[in-house]
């Protein structure tokens, strides 16, 4: 039986450094009869092996009791009620101790994740925007809040997004074990939570990154704000701007009767213009051509302006304009119209350059979440129900920031070899795997 103890009496340094890891996890799962099976199943994360789903995992672990080891996780992931916020947060500040050696935080950026699935028994699954198929599908959202510098990054943050029609069905609610406490939230809601428990945790302070699907709602940007965050968000080419140097007229004169008029006002003269117009309207002296990271086919450059303007939304409802802030554009030359649309709340004094790195650290994440599915089974995991789902996340979570502060060390980082499974029976195929 494949048990930690097997561990040769001499350990390399990454070995030594997982037992500490171990350490660290097992406080944080709490029973001492659970350590064994988080070391057993984060080894199996960690392994080489195309299913990370329990019974395959069971296999390599444990091949010739492939039963009781599969019991063993099943219980772990999907029943034992130990809080995965704990085991996310150790794991979080495991990675962060490693790789700001390299560099301070640059940015929390939040976003979220898809996982397709078949059927409709799944909690949370859904007929959704799929990012990985790039239509909508059936499958499961995961809201993330990651942190990043630029060198690594680890995610921060990790819950189910459950659609209306789950929070409204009490049945499908018991059925997955969706805790009575947890009602419908937008996306954006779920983020600023996840925010709330960073802030809590005094984790070190960075602007918040987020693609329009966050950042064109007025009441994301706003709620950041007044969390004092700054922030690097998309919107959308309608987003209504005031141009620089123009904001909305003040309160007519009181003439002595009434009320005295508080609410900002616009004219037919006086109005705000739509993102896409007031970019395509830039002389072509406001666009630079920046550059900011090398890629897989060179360094990557494209054209940017950046400008400050006052945003528009319902300010004719407000007694103040809004401040300020960056809105940043890119047209590349290829293209007929410009491509994407920012706002950001980032110092006045910072640099176009800087400006647009911050814009583009979010495909740190794409990467993150790519290897979590394809490496280490984010989304293979084949349990139904609200506590497995969050309970794998976390662990998955957990084996990625491991690697993550490896990574950190060395570069480019070596294999973990000191997990050795046993050898699997040649007639073993686990459920779901294709037949041969």
């Amino acid at each position: 039986m494949w048990q930690a103890s097997t561990m040769p009496s001499h350990q390399p340094p990454e070995a030594k450094r997982f037992d500490a890891y171990m350490e660290r996890m097992s406080r944080a799962v709490g029973h001492a009869d659970r350590r064994e099976p988080l070391r057993a199943y984060l080894s199996g994360l960690l392994l080489p092996g195309e299913r990370k789903s329990v019974e395959p995992m069971a296999a390599k672990l444990d091949p010739l009791h492939v039963q009781a080891r599969h019991q063993s996780l099943h219980h772990f992931v999907s029943q034992a009620p130990w809080p995965e916020r704990d085991l996310l947060r150790v794991a979080r500040d495991y990675a962060l101790a490693a790789f700001e050696r390299h560099a301070p935080v640059a940015a929390w950026v939040v976003d979220d994740t898809a996982i397709p699935k078949k059927g409709s028994h799944s909690v949370g699954v859904t007929h959704q925007y799929c990012g990985v198929l790039g239509k909508s599908a059936n499958c499961q959202v995961a809201v993330t809040v990651s942190l990043v510098n630029a060198v690594l990054s680890v995610p921060g943050g990790f819950r189910l997004y459950l659609p209306k029609e789950w929070a409204q069905d009490r049945e499908r609610r018991r059925a997955a074990g969706v805790p009575p406490e947890v009602e419908f939230q937008t996306k954006g809601t779920i983020a600023l939570a996840e925010i709330d428990e960073l802030l809590a945790e005094e984790v070190p302070l960075a602007p918040v990154v987020a693609d329009a699907g966050y950042g064109a709602s007025t009441e994301f940007r706003d709620a950041l704000t007044e969390r004092g965050l700054s922030y690097m968000v998309g919107i959308l080419p309608d987003t209504s701007l005031w141009p620089p140097g123009e904001e909305p007229l003040p309160p007519n004169l009181w003439k002595g009767q009434g009320r005295p008029p508080k609410l900002l006002r616009r004219t037919d003269e006086r109005r705000p213009v739509l993102a896409r117009e007031l970019a395509k309207g830039l002389p072509r002296q406001a666009w630079r051509k920046v550059r900011w990271r090398e890629g897989t086919k060179g360094m990557m450059s494209s054209r940017f302006a950046a400008l400050r303007v006052r945003v528009a939304h319902r300010d004719y409802e407000r007694t103040q304009s809004r401040e300020p802030e960056w809105f940043l554009v890119e047209w590349p030359t290829s293209d007929k119209e410009p491509s994407r649309y920012w706002l950001s709340s980032v110092p006045e004094e910072v640099a176009l350059e800087d400006l647009v790195r911050l814009a583009m650290i979010r495909w740190r994440i794409e990467r993150d979440f790519q290897e979590l599915k394809d490496e280490l089974g984010l989304d293979h995991y084949e349990g139904r129900g609200w506590r497995g789902f969050h309970h794998h996340g976390a662990l998955c979570i957990a084996a990625y920031a491991f690697l993550a502060a490896e990574r950190a060390r060395l570069s480019p980082p070596a294999a973990l070899a000191f997990l050795r499974p046993p050898r699997v029976p040649k007639d073993f195929r686990p459920r779901g795997s294709p037949a041969t």
